[in-house]
């Protein structure tokens, strides 16, 4: 009886932190966050657009937090995240193209 309540509760607390794994998101933050710091050594992007990048990139990590606090993460949830991570890759090109050099 022990065994089947300690993997019960295991289950409950275990449960949420299994469910906090977006791939697809943190895959594509991860790969936008190297095309920020690839622009910035290369000099394309001026350290202030790399800030601003960063702190864009940051906004996004947040809303997929908020989205995970119940443990999954919605369809629509997943739609608006979708639509700011291509927001925001269209502004990474668009500042990494713009002639601006520091």
């Amino acid at each position: 009886m022990r065994t089947l309540i300690a993997a019960a509760l295991f289950a409950a607390i275990a449960a949420p932190a299994f469910a906090q794994s977006t791939p697809r998101i943190d895959q594509r933050q991860y790969n936008q966050d190297r095309r920020i710091e690839q622009g910035y050594r290369s000099g394309t992007l001026t350290a202030q657009e790399a800030w601003r990048l960063d702190r864009a990139q940051r906004r996004i990590d947040r809303m997929e937090h908020r989205a995970l606090r119940d443990g999954y993460v919605s369809p629509r949830e997943r739609a608006r995240i979708d639509a700011a991570q291509d927001r925001q890759s269209r502004r990474i090109a668009r500042q990494k193209r713009d002639w601006q050099h520091y």
